[in-house]
């Protein structure tokens, strides 16, 4: 299929990576005394908090292994992966096996393990360390991680749910989307079959589940049976899980040899991105209320960085299997706003924090939340989509 007229771009954002965003990592997160990995850094990348959440220690993890497993096999980046490996090891899970949201700076419980996403990225990335290992251990972790994860995955948060139990019970997006993900980057220790059986059932959950036919949008949050809750939660709609999860989801559909779930997964993306678009300014809103009502989330009209981003990788990714126009079109729109607001004109690394205005909220480059996962994997995504 003939597409270069995205083909332009692959070489600017394979430079971005190798050339700028992995090199600043390299320098500025290892934590030679503590073990690990520093997020919380500034403009420059000087550190400004010392917290390791685990979370994203299991995200550099993963980045570093992948690097070396399908970039260049490169010592120093299997030697980064294995840095942060250890300290995981040695203080990230509580004797259920469970991972920790957050550790002091030498590996002491800060947050207990309420969030299942810390497990989830911590199965991913012992199952891309262990292809480039080998090591028995690190596959055992990724596996017991996995089972761990397929126990909780009904009630994700455990006692550590606020909620009252059985007022409104609603179950969230965010957990079936990854675990599509997380399936396929462990399919190799998995196994085919396993693999099968646990994405069928996902993929309902995502493109019908929580798919709202009516707004043709994916809800945050629906009932356990899969209905409408006209609620705060009920009616969010957040434009980057919606439009992450179609480029998981047209993997998969490749994998399946799937063209209709390919050209619906294309549909939601064009009619999300639509929808998310900020008319005035430019940039893809956080937040939004399927119904047009004000938020809960008062950061709902900020501008971030993996929202772009992941956005980026979706329009690629239906560009290159179908040839779809719109997707090209879109492709274009976002880059050039994403380039132009989110990419440092000064330092390595992206701002991830924008006004509705398109001007940085925060100059950090990782904190809480951000860290070297979004930028560096869209970056190296969308170089090998768009790769002649």
């Amino acid at each position: 299929m003939e597409y270069s007229g995205l083909a332009q771009y692959s070489g600017q954002y394979k430079s971005e990576l190798i050339d700028s965003v992995i090199p600043f990592w390299l320098r500025n997160s290892k934590d030679e005394k503590g073990g690990g990995y520093f997020t919380c850094l500034d403009r420059t990348g000087k550190v400004f908090d010392t917290d390791k959440f685990m979370w994203l220690q299991g995200r550099e993890v993963w980045m570093f292994s992948m690097l070396y497993n399908k970039v260049e096999r490169k010592h120093e980046w299997l030697e980064m992966a294995l840095h942060g490996a250890e300290f995981m090891k040695k203080f990230g899970r509580d004797d259920k096996g469970h991972w920790y949201f957050s550790l002091t700076r030498n590996g002491n419980p800060l947050v207990q393990p309420y969030n299942i996403f810390s497990d989830c990225f911590a199965a991913m990335a012992f199952s891309e360390l262990y292809k480039a290992t080998g090591d028995e251990e690190h596959k055992h972790i990724a596996l017991t991680t996995f089972r761990n994860i397929q126990e909780r995955q009904d009630n994700p948060k455990g006692s550590y749910n606020k909620a009252f139990p059985g007022t409104r019970p609603l179950k969230s997006f965010s957990l079936p989307m990854i675990l599509c993900n997380l399936s396929l980057i462990m399919e190799d220790i998995l196994g085919i079959e396993q693999v099968n059986k646990t994405i069928e059932p996902l993929i309902k959950e995502v493109t019908e589940v929580f798919y709202d036919s009516e707004s043709g949008l994916i809800l945050e949050s629906v009932t356990p049976d899969g209905k409408f809750s006209d609620s705060f939660e009920g009616r969010l709609v957040n434009p980057g899980h919606a439009n992450e999860s179609m480029w998981f989801m047209m993997d998969l559909a490749v994998r399946k040899n799937d063209s209709t779930l390919i050209d619906k997964c294309i549909k939601i993306l064009l009619h999300t991105t639509e929808f998310g678009w900020d008319k005035k300014h430019g940039g893809i809103f956080y937040f939004l209320d399927v119904k047009g009502y004000p938020t809960q989330q008062l950061e709902w009209d900020q501008k971030l960085w993996w929202v772009h981003i992941e956005t980026l990788i979706s329009m690629a990714k239906g560009y290159r299997l179908t040839g779809n126009e719109a997707c090209k079109q879109w492709f274009e729109i976002i880059h050039e706003y994403t380039w132009k607001h989110f990419k440092d004109p000064e330092y390595p690394e992206w701002y991830g924090y924008l006004n509705r205005e398109g001007n940085p909220l925060l100059e950090l480059k990782g904190g809480k939340w951000k860290g070297c996962f979004h930028v560096p994997r869209g970056l190296y995504e969308i170089w090998k989509i768009l790769e002649v």
